[in-house]
């Protein structure tokens, strides 16, 4: 399927905004889902809704495969060695924070270093600044090059024997780098330290192989990758996550529960308590499907295409500055001397295109950028070059809209 035939699969793009055909260009935020997530959800809840683990009653048995079924999806997505190693968990901050309360606040202490970088999210940023502040730990950030970039040998130069945990994204949502997280987490181990992946930004995009980076912790989310909301993963590896302590206490992740102790649920039940999130499970794993039907490596190739056919174009807008390096993931951030990035998004979805304008959960970046926001367009599989084309004519109208304005 060519990316025409793909779009044609998602409902929500078949509309007009503001008396426009819908651009859509923010799938680094969220991005749409396909007919077969959406009927995939929709059958659960008509069809077998239940609750899972717990009921040996028809709709139960139906709700429990279809939910362990994703989980399995899952492992062989991000080639896991066992599902037990997959936990369910709300999204990529959910997972951060499990990792960061469940394991570095009990493994890490005081004269501890854990480093991380200014490109983070603020979802792979904060949680581990509470951390050193409540461990007495040292916070180091690997510098960055002059595109933003992190290099292998900057990271050689920041992680010591003292580092005990590296956080790292994947993929920029601010530049669209790809980092080289393989390569570091080589280093995070020849030092004794674990490594945590922010794979919300990558997950969607290129393979991501857990074993062949061999990363301890690594999460995504299911909103960003064709799957609904609410719902997100972490991978751990088995002998991390049998050390760390849960960080949520109730129903369905107890063993056997007295007066005054309780012992909890072998892997990954451990981890999930409470009623999981069963229709977004199912939903992801009907958005696993879809994207291993298209193939990583095509949708790889259909963004590298894409983002560089956009940076060429908007690069003949005087006074547009893109920001990151030149190879990257399929988006593109940018300012423009004439308008402030909400004006430009404003003036943008006049014309029926979606982006999007402000810090992206990314204001350390944005201060070493030495800007206070940017605009952001960013693409996925249903995206086509005469989206970036009515991008790129609704910029030129913005430009000459708020150049005739201060003129």
């Amino acid at each position: 399927m060519n990316a025409k035939e793909i779009r044609e699969l998602f409902p929500i793009l078949n509309q007009q905004v503001n008396g426009h055909p819908l651009v859509y260009l923010d799938s680094a935020a969220t991005s749409q889902k396909p007919v077969q997530v959406i009927e995939a959800i929709d059958r659960y809840y008509r069809e077998y809704n239940s609750n899972v683990h717990r009921g040996v009653h028809t709709l139960g048995t139906l709700a429990t495969d279809g939910y362990e079924g994703a989980r399995e999806k899952v492992r062989g997505f991000i080639n896991a060695k066992e599902s037990a190693e997959i936990i369910f968990t709300r999204g990529t901050t959910t997972g951060v924070n499990f990792v960061a309360h469940g394991y570095a606040r009990n493994f890490i202490k005081e004269g501890d270093e854990i480093v991380i970088t200014q490109v983070e999210h603020h979802s792979n940023f904060i949680p581990w600044q509470q951390i050193a502040k409540q461990t007495g730990a040292t916070l180091k950030f690997i510098p960055l090059a002059e595109d933003g970039t992190i290099t292998v040998e900057a990271a050689e130069q920041t992680i010591t024997p003292n580092t005990k945990l590296v956080a790292l994204g994947y993929v920029s949502n601010v530049l669209g780098s790809i980092n080289p997280v393989k390569e570091v987490a080589a280093i995070a181990h020849r030092h004794g330290a674990v490594i945590f992946v922010d794979a919300a930004q990558a997950a969607p995009h290129i393979k991501v192989d857990v074993q062949d980076i061999d990363c301890d912790f690594l999460a995504f989310s299911g909103h960003k990758m064709a799957g609904p909301t609410g719902i997100g993963v972490l991978y751990g590896k088995r002998k991390w996550l049998e050390k760390m302590e849960p960080v949520e206490f109730g129903g369905e992740m107890i063993d056997f529960v007295d007066l005054y102790d309780s012992t909890w649920k072998e892997l990954p039940w451990k981890f999930e308590g409470g009623t999981p999130i069963i229709a977004g499970a199912i939903g992801l794993g009907a958005a696993i499907d879809f994207i291993e039907s298209i193939g990583l490596d095509a949708i790889r190739a259909h963004e590298h295409k894409l983002v560089q056919y956009a940076m060429d174009q908007l690069s003949t807008i005087e006074g547009l500055t893109i920001y990151g390096p030149k190879e990257r993931s399929g988006l593109v951030t940018f300012t423009m001397q004439e308008a402030h990035p909400h004006d430009i998004a404003t003036v943008l979805d006049t014309e029926g295109i979606a982006v999007r304008a402000g810090h992206h959960c990314c204001q350390p970046l944005m201060k070493w950028l030495n800007v206070s926001s940017t605009a952001r367009a960013s693409f996925y599989v249903y995206n086509t070059e005469e989206d970036v084309d009515a991008l790129v004519k609704g910029l030129i109208k913005t430009k000459e809209y708020f150049g005739n304005v201060f003129s």
